[in-house]
Formats: C-alpha cells, sequence, structure tokens
C-alpha cells in the first residue's frame, strides 16, 4: 500500500520527548510592538469563539479573534474531537443555529457526505485538519456578507488586561485593553506542533524571546471613537477552553464540584471540591494496516497501563472501538453488530480518531494533580499578580495527559491486560500505525491533538437578581430527568432540602409544596426543563460525566472514579441558554460563552457539547453587537422584567429572525411533557 507522505509508525522517545531549549524565566513586561483595533475581542478560537465571530462579522463589526493554536474550531480541529455530539430529535430536525448548520453542510460539500468515516457515535466524523480549513473560510466569508472585518490572531495568548471604571459605564468596570503575546518559532528550530503542548506552554505566556519561540506583544483596544456618551467603545467575549480570563480577571466564578443542595441533590459532596473536575484528553488518530507493524513500547507504558480497559463488556471489542469515531473509511465494507452497536469492519487505510474514558482521558482530582488551578492555587504562585498570568493550567499534569494517551495507543495495538473487565479480554492488535507529521489528521509531529479536549473549566457565577439573590446559576434541576422519586434523595437531602426539591419539580404547584398544602411524595414532576424568559440558546445532550479519580495520581493501579460522582449522569431534557448566564458580575462590557456560562458542574457536563458551544457563542456575538449599536450594556438585556425589557425583546427578535434558535418547538410553560425530545 502506499504510504501518504504523513503516516509514519511512531518513535515516542524522539518526537513525544523532543528537548526544548531553555526559556527564560523572568517575566517582565515590554511595549507592545503592535496596536489592534477591533469592535469585539474575541477570546478563544473554538466553537464558541467561532460562533460569535460568525454573528458579528455578518452584524459589521471589526472582530479580533485570538487562538491559542493555530487552528480555529477548538473540538472540531485543534483537540481532535472531530464528531459532532448531537441528540437524535435535534438532528431529525435539524434544530441548531444558522452557523452550525452551515458548516455541517460544508463538510457535507467539502466530502460529498457528512459521516467522511461512517463512525457509530455520530452523523458527521471527519478529519480535524479538514475542519480547521472548512471552518476558517467560512468565516471569511461572513465577514465578506456582513461587511465585517476579521482579524484572526493564531498562536496567541491574552497575557494582561487593564480594568477600570468607565465614565457613563455602568456599574462595575470594563476591560479597557489586552496585552497579548503572539509567538512564531525561532530561525532554524523546528516548527511550531512540534512538541506536545506542555513543552511550550510557559514559553508562550512569557514575555521575553526564548530560543525557541519568537514574540510579539500586542495591545488590543476598541476603535477610537469621541462619543462622550458611549457606555462601551467595544465588548469582550470570553470564549477560552479552561475560562481563563475569567481566573485572570478574578471575577466570581466556580471550578469543580458544587456542594449537594435541593439544586444539585446528584452532587456527591457536602462541600465544594474545586479540584474535581471532568477529565480531559489529548486526542489522536491512527489507521489500520494491511499488515502488523512493529509497536515499540514506550519507555513510560508500564506507569499507565494498569488504568487501560474497555470499561463495559458490551464494549470489549476492539473494532467496536476502532470504529467509535472512525474518521475517514477507505472502502465499503461488511456491516456488523457487537453489543447491539451497528458499525461497517474496519478495512486497511480507515483512520480512526481516540477519545475513550478508560482510555486517553486523563482524570486528576486532587489539589496536588488538579489541571486548572484554583482561585487560591493561583494566588499563592503570583498568576493573579501584575504580568503574572501563565495560563492558569499545571502543566505537569498536561504532560501526564500526553503520556497516558501515546501509552493507550500501545495498549490498543498490544496490550493485554484490562483494568475493568479482567485478563482474558483485550488481544493485541499490531496492525495499525499512529499518525504524525504536520499534514497528519492532527497536524502535529508527535500526533496528538495540538490542545486537549478540555470538559469542564471555570464557571462565572451570574449576576444576582430576584430568584437568584446568591448569584445566577443553571442547576442540575435545571435540565435533568433524573428519576429524583429514588429513596437516595429523600435519605441524603435533609427535610428541608427535600421539600425544596419538590417544590422545584413541581413546577407550577410548587407553592403548593413550600406551604404544606402539598406533601412532597404526593407532588406532581414536570416533565421539561426550566424555561428562560431571558433564552437567547439553545442546547440538548445528556448529562455526561468523565470523572476525576478518586487519589492521585490517576494512574495508580487499582484506582476508582471519584464515589458518587456518577449518579447525576443520565438523560436531560432540551434546555435553553438564558443570557443571564452570560453575563459575568464586575465586569460590565464582557460576555461569557461556551463551556464558561454560569452552570453547576452537573449541569455543565450537558451544556458542552459543540452545537451547543456554537449557539452561545452565536448569542454572545450578537448580543455584544447589538450593545455596541444600542448604546447599552449587556447587563441591561436582562435587568427588570424579561417581557417589558424592550432590549431584550429585540435581541430575542434577531437571534430567531437570524436563524438563532432561543426554544424549542413546543416546548413552553403551558406544554409540561416534553418526553419526545431524545
Amino acid at each position: 500500500m502506499k504510504r501518504k507522505p504523513w503516516q509514519k509508525i511512531l518513535s515516542i522517545p524522539l518526537v513525544l520527548f523532543f528537548t526544548i531549549p531553555a526559556i527564560a524565566m523572568n517575566n517582565f513586561p515590554r511595549n507592545p510592538e503592535q496596536i489592534e483595533e477591533c469592535d469585539i475581542l474575541v477570546i478563544g478560537g473554538g466553537l464558541a469563539g467561532a460562533g460569535a465571530a460568525y454573528e458579528a462579522l455578518l452584524m459589521g463589526k471589526t472582530v479580533c479573534l485570538t487562538e491559542i493554536t493555530d487552528w480555529v474550531g477548538g473540538q472540531i480541529s485543534s483537540q481532535g474531537t472531530s464528531a459532532l455530539d448531537e441528540r437524535s430529535t435535534q438532528r431529525q430536525e435539524l434544530f441548531f443555529p444558522k452557523g452550525y448548520l452551515e458548516f455541517r453542510d460544508r463538510i457535507g460539500d467539502f466530502y460529498g457526505k457528512l459521516n467522511l468515516g461512517e463512525c457509530w457515535v455520530s452523523a458527521s466524523c471527519f478529519l480535524p485538519k479538514d475542519a480547521d480549513y472548512i471552518l476558517e473560510r467560512q468565516l471569511q466569508d461572513a465577514a465578506r456578507k456582513g461587511n465585517g472585518t476579521l482579524k484572526w490572531f493564531p498562536n496567541t495568548v491574552i497575557k494582561d488586561v487593564q480594568i477600570e471604571r468607565v465614565e457613563n459605564g455602568g456599574t462595575g468596570e470594563q476591560i479597557v485593553s489586552a496585552i497579548a503575546i503572539s509567538h512564531k518559532p525561532q530561525p532554524n528550530t523546528p516548527p511550531l506542533n512540534s512538541e506536545p503542548l506542555s513543552q511550550i506552554i510557559e514559553d508562550a505566556y512569557t514575555y521575553e524571546d526564548s530560543s525557541r519561540l519568537k514574540k510579539t506583544v500586542i495591545k488590543f483596544v476598541p476603535p477610537q471613537n469621541d462619543n462622550l456618551e458611549a457606555k462601551a467603545h467595544w465588548m469582550v467575549i470570553e470564549a477560552t477552553e479552561t475560562g481563563e480570563i475569567i481566573g485572570l480577571t478574578d471575577i466570581p466564578y466556580r471550578l469543580g464540584i458544587d456542594p449537594l443542595s435541593a439544586y444539585e441533590p446528584s452532587s456527591s459532596s457536602r462541600t465544594p471540591d474545586p479540584y474535581c473536575t471532568q477529565g480531559f484528553t489529548y486526542t489522536f488518530a491512527m489507521e489500520k494496516t494491511e499488515t502488523p507493524q512493529p509497536q515499540p513500547e514506550p519507555e513510560f507504558y508500564q506507569q499507565y497501563a494498569p488504568y487501560y480497559s474497555y470499561e463495559l463488556e458490551r464494549l470489549a471489542d476492539f473494532d467496536l472501538v476502532f470504529t467509535y469515531r472512525r474518521i475517514y473509511k477507505a472502502q465499503p465494507s461488511e456491516r456488523v453488530t457487537f453489543g447491539g452497536i451497528g458499525f461497517t469492519t474496519p478495512t486497511p487505510g480507515d483512520i480512526a480518531m481516540q477519545n475513550w474514558t478508560w482510555g486517553n482521558d486523563y482524570r486528576p482530582g486532587t489539589s496536588v494533580d488538579n489541571l486548572i488551578y484554583s482561585r487560591e492555587q493561583l494566588e499563592a504562585m503570583g498568576q493573579l499578580q501584575p504580568h503574572g498570568w501563565m495560563g492558569g493550567l499545571r502543566t505537569e499534569t498536561l504532560s501526564k495527559g500526553e503520556q497516558n494517551a501515546i501509552g493507550f495507543y500501545h495498549w490498543l495495538v498490544a496490550g493485554t491486560t484490562d483494568s475493568q473487565l479482567g485478563d482474558g479480554v483485550k488481544k493485541p492488535h499490531p496492525d495499525h500505525i499512529f499518525l504524525t507529521g504536520f499534514d497528519s489528521p492532527m497536524g502535529t509531529a508527535h500526533g496528538l491533538s495540538k490542545y486537549p479536549y478540555i470538559r469542564e473549566g471555570r464557571r462565572i457565577i451570574g449576576r444576582p437578581n430576584y430568584a437568584h439573590p446568591d448569584g445566577f446559576t443553571v442547576n442540575e434541576v435545571d435540565i435533568s430527568r433524573v428519576n429524583y422519586d429514588d429513596d437516595y434523595y429523600k435519605e441524603t437531602l435533609t427535610p428541608q432540602e427535600y421539600r425544596q426539591l419538590r417544590a422545584i419539580l413541581a413546577g407550577l404547584e410548587g407553592f403548593g409544596v413550600i406551604s404544606g398544602e402539598i406533601s412532597p411524595d404526593q407532588a406532581p414532576k414536570r416533565s421539561r426543563s426550566t424555561i428562560y424568559a431571558d433564552s437567547v440558546g439553545i442546547g440538548h445532550y445528556a448529562i455526561d460525566f468523565h470523572p476525576c479519580m478518586s487519589e492521585s495520581p490517576h494512574e495508580k493501579p487499582g484506582n476508582t472514579e471519584r464515589e458518587g460522582e456518577r449518579r447525576g449522569q443520565g438523560q436531560a431534557y432540551p434546555f435553553q441558554m438564558p443570557l443571564s448566564a452570560m453575563i459575568p458580575q464586575k465586569i460590565d462590557n464582557m460576555i461569557v460563552a461556551g463551556k464558561s456560562i454560569a452552570t453547576s458542574h452537573i449541569a455543565a457536563a450537558a451544556y458542552r457539547v459543540h452545537s451547543f458551544e456554537w449557539s452561545s457563542g452565536a448569542a454572545a456575538g450578537t448580543t455584544a453587537a447589538m450593545a455596541l449599536d444600542k448604546n447599552i450594556l449587556p447587563y441591561e438585556f436582562t435587568e427588570g422584567f424579561a417581557f417589558r425589557n424592550p432590549h431584550l425583546q429585540t435581541l430575542k427578535t434577531i437571534l430567531d429572525s437570524n436563524g438563532n434558535p432561543t426554544a424549542f418547538p413546543n416546548t413552553s410553560i403551558f406544554n409540561e411533557d416534553w418526553d419526545g425530545w431524545r
């Protein structure tokens, strides 16, 4: 078989652990070499950031879009999870935001089919490198169509923000400028993406040039404007994967597990735990070959081998795992079934992307190995001091996640153990190669995704209102289909908490439960999610957990998932995205999109998939553009009663008319049964 230029067998010690020249760790600021003006600064080029840029460009705005990698799209490109997670009813109805549907159509046009890989987990699996190409052109076309201007800044991180109180500027402060560091390789050094993220991230956040990276310091500012009546001269959209700007600006947020309560009744802890977030994943691509290939064992493999597993007997089939997220199908093949799941058998030339819970997921959960630093840790490290921000991630844990992913490939092709199912289950499958190279599906010399798929980051606490005096949050009970009749809830919650839970679930009859007119056990239960008058987007997905592990390190033999973390897992009703969840406290010209909106730990497990990220971005971009046009601040859309707020009603009309739905069809407050949506 003729091998493509990017197909080669992985040489792990040489490729993954390329030695980086020493970097200067002194962290002193320097004057910007470049000043960039924009109406809207979108920080984070994932799907939420792309959705925000897309809508703002169509509304004629100048958008600066920054991204730590050199690919736009996040999950579908630089993070490698190029299999669209969609619920069946929403997919059948094609009830998605316009820009997301356009991307799906462009995928179909590009390949001549929507599901290039014939994967069984999704209706659309494709190559990450192609997703970057397709989405970048979609944004360029949006700029032309809307007479907007797109300024794209790949390989760029935000280092500092300037926050001030602005005259005419509302109740709080505003971001008036942002300092970024853009990097490229020094002459006579390897191209970017030669080494994995852990080996370059600290250099990327350091002002000084190093022997590896040449830096350009960029200052982002609003356009020069003499309008003294303007409440804000620009808007900033936080769309990073971890809520990075939330941490940097130190606005109120949550991280990790929320405490058990009537609103979060399936929580595994009575106290907050910022260290236990969902697992993160470095994806990779592997190709089936005609003949067995050499499979050298990584020097660290035995350290991670005790973790790997098919997880469940109904999933314990190599071909099923390979085709789960297969992103390229080389030739037709027969259809088979295993564990009730149908798929076409792998053939030589097929390429699979791997994203497996008991495989390349890395799931730290303690204060000594958590990936996303807590506020207390950031403060102790000096990252909240001026010029001290270094991205807020633990480099050592990133590195272990990279090793864990490489080890999982070796387990797939050569492993014979299974941590959950025991001996005799796992067989070697050496007729595969690990794909590396700059033209490979992941676009990296080492073969791992450019950035890990991070399922959960910092989540803002929205502004207080009459129903949420401690700050707005979308909670578990707002979306979950969990059976709360289970005795566990009555036995675990206090009597007061249990009564409050049943009142919440009773919907319009909740006041009767609170007053005592209706017994909690006799109270009716609504069959829908919470309806928000300020909804600006939609989503639908299961509450899907990849729980942290109980002990450190993640790969410790015999380690188990944190007890109780999967209790809240299960189906969710189609849900809305309230604008109140996107408006942070303290900073008046910032809007949050993507995974970092105001949700609880359990609700966040559903509010993280592809179409939702785009929907949240579309809402953020539209809100930011309209706020500038109307000379109002984002929080003013949510003031007072929603139905009497003309700004909010106009915003919702614009969103709906532009093809960005704010509610699912036939899901009103008068329809208590949404069970048909699956």
